[in-house]
């Protein structure tokens, strides 16, 4: 049912609705038809008063757990401030700015930015003369002041240390993907869409094309100087084959895990005109240095599809995202990416019920993390309600089970109708890190998804509605 062309007043539930008392956002690391490619086309950036930003408040939260160290981070990138830095990520500033003098240099001032003690969270400038941070020769990951503290944080640290072996080489090798040296295989899906169902079938799938691929690409001269560059010794190949993998599957989740999320809803993409996709709540993680082509998986889901458009909104969308906006629709096997920079709700009262564009056919958020803070709730409090009483399909993605079990929690106070909720079958399968708190179980982006339409009140007038009917 199409809203009403009148300003809507979205009321929260008579339950009072707080964020759960759970691990704070994670810090941001520096840095038919036949399918067509996929085009970048961004909407108008508008000046409209920003909320406050998870990349902002992951960053600040790193000095709860080691003090100091959003500063040495910055002093390492060459950065004076948070907002400079910010600058670069956002792409108002070009990649330069970090004034870097070869990859050498980059790669180790990255390193530099990990140098704390994992157990006393001592920083190298708090050391005495007589210490001095080596790493975990197991990982190469963790830093100690000394061996004592290495025994002393040997029993948390046991449970993680394979993982952060794969951590710290994903972290090298990702330069690849920034280069443009490792993108993924193009192409058509040659299986029936159907038959994919989650990364097991996708890669038996794209075995030819992804065999060359990776053969290609670990004898590269890029790799050759990446770990040339890179101070420590080249991994075997079958550990760098499997953290190329583990990149591929980081990048394409996120289109395949809007994929998932049409076909969940069964949101139908052959309808005249096309379909839209609205990531709300996007930030550099979606927007910085994204490449066309990364999409393009998504129109290889849905062959037959008459226009896919990804419009990503966010406080943190990148510069390059937010320009201009075409005026016709999106062509059939086309998928299209544009943008803009700012609130979701006021996106909608200005784009989406004055006709500039589409009313979504879903929307989507990775990692909203309205859970962790009192000031993200409120900032995304009137997205949640607007998508509940205007009834929009949606999928949120959450980092952990625990992060699940309290996303949940709100949204069941909210009223929310939730459709499913459980492990996403296409989860990126590169470890993340914990920053400031490297012991912590490493987590995986988009590993649990909630899907939920309207609201449960809705619903219950709707079947009540239905049996009086019945019984008429």
């Amino acid at each position: 049912m199409a809203p009403r062309p009148r300003r809507r007043r979205h009321k929260k539930s008579s339950s009072s609705v707080a964020p759960a008392a759970v691990t704070p956002p994670t810090a941001v690391t520096p840095p038919a038809a036949v399918t067509q490619p996929t085009t970048v086309t961004p909407v108008p950036l508008t000046r409209s008063k920003p909320g406050p930003s998870i990349d902002a408040l992951g960053f600040y939260y790193l000095d709860n757990n080691v003090p100091g160290l959003s500063q040495l981070i910055l002093q390492k990138l060459n950065m004076k401030s948070y907002e400079e830095y910010k600058l670069v990520i956002d792409g108002d500033k070009p990649v330069s700015g970090f004034g870097f003098r070869c990859l050498r240099e980059m790669f180790q001032k990255m390193e530099d930015t990990f140098r704390f003690c994992a157990h006393c969270r001592a920083l190298p400038s708090g050391l005495s003369d007589s210490k001095v941070l080596r790493h975990c020769k197991r990982c190469r990951n963790v830093y100690y002041c000394g061996p004592e503290c290495q025994r002393s944080d040997w029993p948390a640290h046991r449970r993680v240390c394979q993982e952060l072996r794969l951590v710290a080489v994903d972290r090298l090798m990702e330069w690849l993907l920034v280069t443009g040296d490792f993108v993924p295989p193009p192409g058509p899906w040659p299986w029936l869409a159907e038959a994919v169902q989650g990364w097991d079938t996708w890669f038996s799938m794209r075995r030819p094309q992804l065999d060359a691929t990776l053969e290609a690409v670990l004898g590269s001269h890029a790799m050759t100087s990446l770990w040339a560059s890179a101070g420590r010794p080249r991994p075997d190949p079958d550990v760098l084959q499997g953290s190329l993998k583990r990149l591929l599957t980081d990048v394409l989740s996120r289109p395949l895990t809007v994929g998932f999320g049409l076909r969940a809803l069964g949101v139908n993409v052959r309808k005249a005109g096309g379909s839209a996709v609205h990531v709300v709540g996007a930030s550099h993680v979606e927007t910085f240095l994204t490449r066309p082509g990364e999409y393009d998986e998504l129109g290889y889901m849905f062959p037959g599809h008459r226009g896919l458009h990804v419009i990503m909104v966010g406080v943190d969308v990148a510069t390059g995202f937010s320009q201009s906006t075409p005026a016709s629709p999106v062509k059939a096997g086309r998928v299209q990416l544009s943008g803009h920079r700012g609130l979701y709700h006021h996106f909608w009262e200005e784009q989406v019920e004055t006709g500039r564009t589409a009313r979504p056919d879903l929307v989507v958020a990775f990692h909203p993390g309205f859970h962790a803070s009192p000031d993200l709730m409120e900032a995304w409090l009137p997205t949640l309600l607007l998508l509940r009483d205007y009834e929009i399909p949606a999928l949120i993605t959450v980092y952990s089970h625990q992060e699940l079990a309290a996303s949940l929690q709100i949204l069941v106070e909210l009223d929310a109708h939730i459709i499913a909720y459980g492990a996403n079958p296409f989860t990126s399968l590169k470890p993340e890190q914990v920053y400031s708190n490297p012991n912590k179980q490493p987590v995986y982006c988009s590993a649990y998804y909630i899907t939920f339409l309207g609201s449960s009140c809705q619903l219950d007038k709707r079947q009540l509605e239905e049996k009086l009917d019945g019984e008429d």
